[in-house]
């Protein structure tokens, strides 16, 4: 857990970095308008990167989180389409996103198969369902309300103007503290960490390993059903290439975070940083007209640079004491 602590340090360091940098950089970026608008950059991405967290904890991983996001908008498009009301949508995307992750749990645990090549394969199915559906077309005239979740504030909502602060980046400040709590203060977040450090050892001491992995493919499609709720209301339509592309973010949101690849390590206060870190460094880019190819290379070597760096640091900072300890004539 040190070392991990050390790279959230690590991470809360370039944080800092980079809002002095572009600050500097970037005329208006450290406004606080500025500010508030970037969090919408970034708001769902942070929401399905916890469910992906908690999964990879758990020695798992969801490629078709992102395609799970496109069929539960496309859910709500064919109820609005139907006369169905506000509550009715919000049913129809949980429900689906419920039913896309136990599939992919259902599929996971009951043939033991790899969870990287069951919902690559979900991924393909997810995303091709909403675009043979919607083809070329566009389901739009969503209610006022759900465009108010997506794209209001919170200082709105209580009559206090001067309270920039989003509304989308209210719900994931209030989902990230959920998810910490059950992972780092329950016992079923325990047992996550168990499953993912050694799902055999945690099977015979009496871990009920398929329910909890099975549980958390559910989460993570809710997790996606949220985020699509958001996001279909911020940009106030349904298309088949929502979100397109967001599992490599929320992958290399949660692997910059801290969180083991193989499982056992990590903590939502390192997701969270991250989540801040690349959300801001892609909203500065954008700011000075960086164009989207370069970004997503920019992610990709954040990804890379994420999995080996952690794993270096550690050695780094055990050779510092040896070497300043050393005899001058060494």
């Amino acid at each position: 857990m040190k070392a991990f602590d050390t790279w959230e340090r690590v991470l809360l360091a370039l944080l800092g970095l980079l809002l002095v940098g572009f600050g500097i950089a970037l005329p208006g970026f450290m406004s606080p308008y500025a500010i508030a608008d970037s969090t919408f950059n970034f708001s769902e991405k942070g929401i399905i990167a916890l469910g992906m967290a908690l999964l990879i904890v758990a020695g798992e991983i969801d490629l078709s989180i992102a395609a799970t996001m496109a069929l539960c908008s496309l859910a709500m498009g064919l109820v609005k389409q139907h006369g169905g009301g506000m509550p009715a949508m919000l049913l129809a995307a949980f429900a689906t996103g419920a039913v896309a992750g136990a599939l992919n749990g259902w599929l996971v645990t009951r043939y033991k198969l790899p969870a990287i090549v069951v919902t690559i394969g979900t991924m393909s199915l997810y995303r091709g369902i909403a675009l043979v559906v919607l083809g070329d077309q566009a389901v739009t005239g969503y209610p006022e309300a759900l465009s108010v979740l997506g794209n209001g504030y919170l200082g709105d909502l209580v009559g206090l103007p001067w309270l920039i602060v989003p509304i989308e980046f209210t719900v994931l400040m209030l989902c990230a503290v959920a998810v910490g709590t059950v992972l780092h203060f329950t016992v079923a977040g325990r047992r996550l960490f168990a499953i993912g450090a050694n799902p055999i050892a945690a099977r015979f001491s009496g871990i009920e390993v398929d329910r909890l992995r099975l549980a958390l493919f559910i989460f993570a499609g809710l997790t996606a059903a949220l985020a699509a709720v958001m996001l279909t209301g911020r940009i106030g339509s349904t298309r088949p290439n929502i979100a397109l592309g967001w599992e490599l973010d929320a992958v290399t949101m949660v692997i910059l975070g801290g969180v083991a690849i193989e499982g056992g390590r990590g903590s939502i206060v390192g997701v969270m940083l991250a989540v801040l870190l690349l959300g801001l460094f892609t909203f500065a880019l954008g700011m000075a007209n960086v164009s989207g190819i370069v970004m997503s290379m920019i992610v990709g070597v954040l990804l890379i640079a994420s999995m080996v760096l952690p794993r270096l640091l550690p050695h780094v900072m055990r050779r510092l004491p040896m070497r300043r300890s050393a005899p001058a004539g060494a």
